[in-house]
């Protein structure tokens, strides 16, 4: 999934409102150039979340703070609030003193709305590439800093006869999707990262999300050498259902 939001990278409108996601443009690059390459199709910018997810998350992994008691469900749009998984609030830094077990790295979820605010301008940035997140001067202490893994059911394409198109695991009911997050006016706000479809989402789009097995999450939010290996994985594959309009 990769947007900005509209004009063609900035939505211009309410940061509150429920977004058309055939509405959205992409959006990697910044500064006012335009982020869509020759061929390239919008994306959308929405994914899914059941009640179940936040069960599944405190079967899947080891020692989840679920601070939260009830998750949103349903579809989250940008600028909504979701359901983020984290360094746990009391391991900042996992690594130094303390024994092995009080520092063993442990993941808490918590809640953060969907999108940067532009500055200057009206509008969100909800996704950045992975291959160049680094050289941007927005991303680029969130990438090396505050990395997050949001969690869901499935996400949402729109293929080019406007058909939507739903992405999920079929070996999981929970899919991870790597970001990153950074303060804004006393909230916290994320950002999906994108990277080159998979065989499996490139017939319908070729960009999807910076998908993370389940043994990879706490390596993506707490091991730095790990960063430059995610960036430039192929995600698993994943299984689509199509919906006609």
């Amino acid at each position: 999934m990769r947007y900005y939001i509209a004009d063609p990278h900035f939505f211009h409108g309410n940061l509150n409102t429920k977004m058309d996601c055939r509405g959205f443009a992409d959006a990697e690059e910044m500064n006012g150039y335009s982020a869509t390459r020759k061929g390239e199709k919008i994306m959308c910018g929405r994914f899914y979340v059941d009640e179940g997810t936040a069960r599944e998350i405190e079967q899947i992994i080891r020692g989840v703070d679920l601070r939260m008691q009830k998750m949103r469900t349903g579809d989250i749009y940008p600028s909504q609030s979701a359901g983020i998984l984290t360094y746990h609030s009391q391991q900042k830094n996992p690594l130094s003193g303390g024994s092995a077990a009080e520092n063993a790295p442990a993941l808490e979820l918590t809640e953060m709305h969907w999108g940067f605010p532009q500055y200057q301008k009206k509008g969100l940035l909800i996704n950045a590439r992975a291959e160049t997140a680094l050289e941007r001067k927005t991303f680029r202490e969130s990438v090396l800093h505050r990395r997050c893994v949001i969690p869901a059911r499935h996400f949402y394409e729109w293929d080019s006869d406007k058909n939507k198109v739903t992405f999920f695991r079929e070996d999981r009911p929970v899919l991870f999707m790597a970001g990153f997050y950074n303060r804004f006016q006393d909230e916290e706000r994320f950002i999906i990262l994108t990277t080159q479809a998979n065989a499996s989402v490139s017939p319908v789009h070729n960009r999807m999300p910076l998908v993370l097995d389940e043994g990879e999450l706490e390596e993506w939010v707490y091991d730095d050498k790990f960063t430059e290996y995610a960036f430039h994985k192929t995600p698993s594959d994943l299984r689509r259902e199509q919906e006609y309009e």
